[in-house]
Order: C-alpha cells, then structure tokens, then sequence
C-alpha cells in the first residue's frame, strides 16, 4: 500500500476520480440542473433554449423614387431556438433584421417570402407572417389646387360674411400610385366659421378625395397651408356731406365743392346703418382757402361702425372773384302751425325780408329770387307775441345776408274757432 501512495500515477488517478465525483454531486443537488431522472451524470456539452419576439419592424428594399408599395406588414412575430447563450444575446442586442427585398419585382401584385439576416445560423428562425401578398405601382406626382371647404357657414355672426378666400399655396405637389393620383376628385383644406365675426387666417391641413369621398393615401406637399378668408359686416352706401365751417377771405366766393368718391360704403351692425343716412362729419375751414384746393379728409367713424371704405375723400374746391346781388322783398312763410292759430307779422308787417346774395359769377348769372325760401318755424311756439328766426333755403355755393335775422310775430287762437265758440254760447235753451 506504501508503493501505490508513493506512486504519482496513482495519485493522479485518484484525484480525477474525486473531481468527476464532486461535480457529479454538484449537479444532481444544483435545482437548475437540466439532468432528468435516469440520466447520466454528466450532462449535456450545450443547453438549449426558445424565445418569441413580438413586433420586430419589417424592412423593404424597393426602388422609392419609382414606384409605390402596398400590403408589407408594419411588424412580425419572430421566433428562435438554439443555444441559451446565443439566443439569450440575440434577444439582448437585437441587431438582427426581417425584410422584404422587392428591388427585382415589377409593377403588379406578388406572393413574396419575408427574410431574415444577421442571425446566428446556429438559431432556427420562424417568421409569422412568413408569406406576404404586396402590390407594386408606379409612383407619380402631380400638381393639385386647393378648394376651401367651409363648414358652418350658417352659424356666422348674423349680418356677416365672407368674400373669396385667399389660399397660400394655392398648389400643392400629390405624389402617389398612379391609380390614386387618377382617381383624386377633391383637394381640400377646412375651415370652420362658426361665430366668425372678422376677418379669419389660420392654418389648415389638406386632405385628398377620391369622388366617394373616401381619403386617399398620397403624400401631400406641403400638407399644412395658410388659409385667410376676408369677412366683411353688414354695409350701406352713404352719400358724404361737407360742413363748411369759416369765411372764405374777402373777395373770393365758392364756384364749386365736389367731394371724390361722393358716396361710400360703411360697414357696421345692422342697427346703426339704419339710422344712418348721410356723412356729416366732414368739414372744411373755408378761412385757410385762398384759391382753387383739392383736400385729403379722412371720414371719422362713429361707434358701431367697423370699416368705410374708402377711409379717406378728396374734397375739391374751387373760387373765384366774389360778386353780390340783391333780392327784394322776398315773402316769409310759417311752417308747423297749428289748424287752429293765426299767425300775423308785426315787425315787418309786410312778412317780406330783402336778401343779399354773394357769390361768383356763374354762380350768380341765373339766379332768382325764387331760388329762395324764407320761412319761419312756429311748431313749438305758443300763442302771444314772439321773435323767431327767419331760416332761408337756397342754392349751394353762395352765401346769403337777411335785411333781418329774426321778425316779430303774433300767434293768436283761430277766429272762426272763436265764432263758433261764441255761437254756441249764445243758443237759446231749449
């Protein structure tokens, strides 16, 4: 027994014999041991494993810039077997790729076989789907208008709306499958104008119709355009009234005032165009005018009025040398009596006043006395003695002086009225 331990074979030996036995041991108690029961103790060189790879992205080879593809799936479900360790990195890394190589196929329809690459041949590799059907078209691009598709146009502000929308761009390049671009009907971009009560701009996406209304799968560009649709408010034409105000500078009387355009359009709400039925808030200083003018005068707005187009007027005026002649003995009418008054003139009884006319030659040259009313307005004035105002209606363009600028008058009850009165006071009872 002293020779064996002495001798390094057997030593050897031995110590192979316990380290086969330990990691024997080691594997039967190890509870991620792969050995079932019956089986050796010593287990196999490579274990083994699978996985399933849900929605790995789907890649195509195809020529882009001819033709259009339809019906590759976005993603598939992939599944491998093989060596834990290869596969346990394959999930890891994912550097492999599923494609579709169309690049030797023409235009029309096709059965093709999905692919795999960059995975270890000592994988099996399962693709579901493994078979596609596609379709290959010829891709085109055209140039398109695009319409304005407005909706609820009936739920505007009320008295309002809208002139022809302004589209930039007006164009847009489609690109698509040749049978696409030949079925598109409609290019549109909406806009909503629902309690729209001004001038609108907002930016719109363009969608592609085919002539069922169906959208169609194009590319658009660009896809995004600036739509500005003009709104205009209820409007009116109003003729323009020129307020002199001043004295033209002695010797010059006005031949001629015309205002360029005499009449504009204002825009506002309903209620205030109602009442309006002439512009009087222009006016000219007629002291800063020393010979023919032409004036730049913007129209004021008042409230309720949101635009008047134009904002702005030319007033022209022209002179000339001042001449004067006189009217005499004009009559003086009473306007707003009432049926039952008398009115009588005390201070001049003759109810008649002289005029003195200014002006410029021509506008003198066929002027007559009855191109001037004299009147004097008594509808708010009671009975008794009063002095009012003579107010005159003559030709424009000239100007006008009064012998008197107020007459005495006399208001009293109506004398038949008084008659009958008294008549009927003086009846007999019966």
């Amino acid at each position: 027994m002293d020779k064996l331990m002495n001798n390094h074979w057997f030593i050897r030996i031995m110590a192979l014999l316990f380290a086969l036995l330990l990691y024997a041991s080691v594997n039967i108690e190890s509870p991620t041991s792969n050995n079932k029961p019956g089986s050796s103790f010593f287990p196999a060189a490579t274990a083994t494993d699978s996985a399933t790879l849900t929605e790995i992205p789907v890649k195509v080879y195809y020529d882009e810039n001819k033709f259009v593809v339809r019906g590759i799936p976005q993603t598939v479900t992939v599944t491998l077997e093989g060596p834990t360790s290869i596969l346990t990195k394959t999930k890891q890394v994912k550097d492999f790729e599923i494609y579709i190589d169309l690049r030797n196929y023409p235009v029309g329809t096709h059965r093709v076989q999905l692919k795999q690459k960059n995975i270890s041949d000592q994988l099996e590799v399962n693709i579901y789907p493994s078979v596609v059907t596609v379709s290959i078209h010829e891709k085109v691009t055209e140039d398109f208008p695009v319409e304005v598709d407005f909706i609820n146009k009936n739920k505007m502000k009320e008295g309002y709306s809208i002139e022809e929308a302004i589209v930039q761009p007006n164009t847009v390049k489609i690109t698509g499958a040749r049978e696409d671009i030949d079925s598109i009907a409609l290019v549109k971009a909406r806009v909503n104008l629902e309690n729209v009560s001004e001038t609108l701009k907002q930016e719109s996406n363009v969608a592609v119709y085919d002539k069922n209304g169906n959208i169609l799968p194009v590319e658009i560009e660009p896809s995004v355009v600036t739509i500005t649709v003009p709104v205009i408010s209820p409007s009116k034409s109003i003729p323009i009234q020129v307020k002199k105000e001043g004295k033209l500078p002695e010797g010059l009387s006005i031949s001629n005032i015309s205002v360029v355009p005499n009449v504009v359009t204002v825009y506002g709400s309903e209620e205030v165009l109602n009442q309006l039925d002439v512009i009087d808030g222009v006016s000219v200083d007629l002291s800063k005018i020393k010979g023919d003018t032409t004036l730049e005068v913007e129209i004021p707005k008042q409230e309720g009025i949101t635009k008047i187009s134009p904002e702005k007027v030319q007033i022209k005026i022209e002179v000339d040398k001042q001449e004067e002649v006189s009217f005499k003995d004009l009559p003086i009418k009473a306007v707003g009596l009432n049926d039952n008054q008398t009115i009588t003139f005390i201070d001049p009884e003759t109810a008649k006043l002289d005029v003195q006319v200014k002006g410029t030659e021509n506008a003198l040259k066929n002027l007559k006395g009855s191109d001037f009313e004299l009147f004097v307005n008594v509808a708010d004035v009671g009975t008794g003695k009063h002095q009012v105002k003579v107010q005159v209606n003559g030709p424009q363009n000239i100007t006008w002086t009064l012998s008197k600028e107020e007459v005495t008058v006399q208001i009293s009850p109506n004398d038949i009225v008084e008659e009958e009165i008294d008549q009927d006071q003086t009846l007999p009872s019966s």
